[in-house]
């Protein structure tokens, strides 16, 4: 009997050690969920691949610009660039612009224009990158400042005599292909669809060497990582 009950006794005594064991191994279990981490959507080393529609509009009315010659413009873009460190990239632009300019004849008293001229202008330019991947996010906005030159657009003028004018003079104003240094800065932001694939929406200002030659340029299109 005696035997019986310190058996009892003991297994009072063990129970709630044996159930307070189960209760903290159940907890532990808890506390070591792992959290999923955030997708990376930009990475460290990256090489981009733009394509973009392109619309450009000049600072100046068609009748002052000087190297464009209209007021606004369409065409394409292509950009490749390597990103390292995820933030910096290095790259090279190129553009090409559908211009549709005129002839200016001047008499002195009235301007008269002549048939369309439609001509490219083309752009080739160095460019440089900094841009913000937004944590856990798609969304990366970007800044980037270029050099380079531009070809294919200017506008030069001479005179010639009409005696059936008033002054017998007239000033011609006609398309002269010239090469020029140009400088470009822009912002925009790219939205990734996949890590290998986004959309792209920026505007740059281009500062084209000599007076009255700048151009605003707003593109858009689709950009392939590797």
């Amino acid at each position: 009997m005696k035997k019986l009950l310190f058996g009892l006794g003991a297994l009072l005594a063990l129970g709630p050690a044996v159930f307070a064991g189960e209760t903290y191994r159940y907890s532990s279990k808890d506390t070591h969920a792992v959290v999923p981490e955030c997708p990376q959507w930009y990475a460290d080393n990256e090489f981009n691949l733009s394509l973009s529609g392109v619309y450009a509009m000049t600072a100046n009315s068609w009748r002052e610009d000087t190297y464009l010659g209209v007021d606004h413009a369409w065409g394409g873009s292509i950009d490749a660039k390597y990103f390292f460190h995820r933030y910096f990239g290095i790259g090279a632009q190129g553009t090409l612009l559908s211009v549709n300019s005129r002839e200016i004849f001047d008499n002195g008293f009235t301007r008269t224009w002549g048939p369309e001229d439609k001509h490219a202008v083309g752009m080739a330019l160095g460019t440089f990158t900094v841009r913000f991947p937004l944590n856990c996010s798609r969304v990366a906005p970007y800044v980037w400042a270029g050099g380079g030159g531009i070809f294919g657009g200017g506008r030069s003028h001479d005179f010639f005599l009409d005696p059936t004018q008033p002054l017998g003079i007239v000033r011609r104003e006609f398309d002269n292909s010239k090469t020029k240094s140009m400088a470009q800065v822009g912002g925009g932001f790219e939205v990734r669809i996949s890590p290998h694939c986004g959309w792209i929406t920026d505007f740059s200002w281009n500062i084209v060497s000599g007076s009255q030659n700048n151009f605003g340029m707003g593109r858009t299109g689709i950009n392939f990582a590797f």
